[in-house]
């Protein structure tokens, strides 16, 4: 799975400017809402329900934020690059820049499941994480996140 299978690139947001967790969580619902055409509201309760079960602050300043939804009929991916990192209570307590959304179909099952894993080879190379990092645009970013990992990192 690509994750230009995910993501398009007018789901790609450089430097948002939030101030926590939960505004971050807030806006990318908001912009989710829009490239779904499902209710903000439903999609900012669904992914803070998940984050009451553990943080999806993954570490090294990667968040991966997901849910399942009923109504949504394919995977949807959203990614922010933080204009400043924020508390994401990660499991390594560092603060998150970095913050892939994925929404799932309730029945996505192990789709899902495959997409959250390739989310997660693709955010813990450090060398895309860089890249993510000093990607002065959308585009530039969008380009980084579609890349495909190499064979030593696509494990």
């Amino acid at each position: 799975m690509d994750l230009g299978d995910l993501i398009k690139g007018d789901a790609v947001f450089a430097n948002l400017k939030v101030k926590s967790k939960k505004q971050a969580i807030q806006e990318l619902a908001a912009k989710a809402a829009e490239v779904t055409g499902l209710s903000e509201r439903e999609i900012f309760d669904t992914l803070l329900q998940r984050e009451r079960l553990g943080s999806t602050g993954v570490g090294h300043g990667v968040a991966i934020p997901h849910g399942k939804l009923t109504r949504l009929d394919r995977l949807v991916g959203l990614f922010a690059k933080l204009e400043h990192p924020v508390d994401f209570d990660s499991l390594d307590d560092e603060p998150v820049d970095l913050v892939f959304l994925l929404l799932a179909p309730e029945g996505a099952g192990a789709d899902h499941l495959k997409a959250l894993a390739r989310i997660a080879r693709q955010l813990r190379d450090p060398s895309v994480t860089s890249g993510l990092r000093n990607g002065a645009d959308s585009e530039t970013i969008y380009q980084l996140l579609t890349k495909p990992l190499t064979s030593s990192n696509a494990a």
